[in-house]
């Protein structure tokens, strides 16, 4: 369902979906996608005087969004083409190897190989995920290792899994999730996030009193947020 309302001389129009949930959830997607999740029973015009209430900061995301030049990008999976890992861009290479059972891949003199015995796109984009998988995994622990002097609380288990719109979670038992392409990012982007994840083993939320605490380990997580923001559509597959 489609809903809009007035805010000075700009019409903003948003998704709106009812599902079992308690609270109601706004969404700012590129490039210009406002998405709203609200309760059931809730009403419409209720629904609209929450939304409006949060113009301000709508407004604002859609103007970082509109900065952006954003288009879903098309893997080939074909030699030369570029992939990020780490905030760098390398060149692929495939190695044809019909004696190769399995899809091996490797980060070796500036370029990302992938040995395999077809050039199957979706063969080589899930012999490509794995690796981005396994790289995150070792990256999250070496960080939260790092990062582990700042704080007196750990989280209960450390993995990595599917998330399309988060970089990482913290769930109610201190389980610490990332998004299997974290490690795509630039390194300082990807400390924020753990940082980030790692506060939120003390707050659930994104209260004052956490920003405070990001703040106090991170005084530049701005800076490294807003590379997320500007070049996170750019790393996937």
């Amino acid at each position: 369902m489609k809903l809009n309302f007035q805010y000075g001389n700009r019409n903003i129009e948003f998704d709106l979906e009812y599902r079992r949930r308690k609270t109601l959830q706004i969404a700012v997607e590129a490039p210009d996608k406002v998405k709203v999740a609200a309760p059931l029973g809730m009403k419409n015009e209720e629904v609209i005087e929450i939304v409006k209430s949060k113009s301000d900061w709508i407004v604002q995301k859609l103007f970082v969004l509109s900065n952006i030049e954003y288009r879903q990008i098309k893997r080939e999976f074909v030699n030369g083409e570029s992939f990020m890992y780490l905030g760098i861009d390398y060149p692929l290479q495939i190695i044809d190897d019909s004696n190769v059972k399995k899809p091996q891949v490797e980060l070796c003199n500036g370029k990302i190989y992938i040995k395999a015995p077809s050039r199957d796109g979706d063969i080589l984009k899930k012999a490509l995920e794995k690796w981005y998988r396994e790289r995150t995994l070792e990256k999250a622990k070496e960080r939260i290792n790092y990062y582990q002097k700042y704080f007196n609380k750990k989280p209960t288990a450390i993995r990595v899994k599917e998330q399309k719109k988060r970089w990482a979670s913290c769930t109610g038992m201190d389980e610490i999730l990332f998004n299997w392409r974290c490690s795509m990012a630039r390194e300082d982007a990807f400390d924020y996030i753990v940082v980030h994840e790692m506060c939120h083993i003390y707050h659930k939320n994104h209260s004052k009193d956490f920003w405070k605490l990001v703040e106090s380990i991170m005084p530049d997580y701005k800076e490294r947020r807003e590379w997320l923001k500007k070049y996170g559509v750019r790393m996937n597959l």
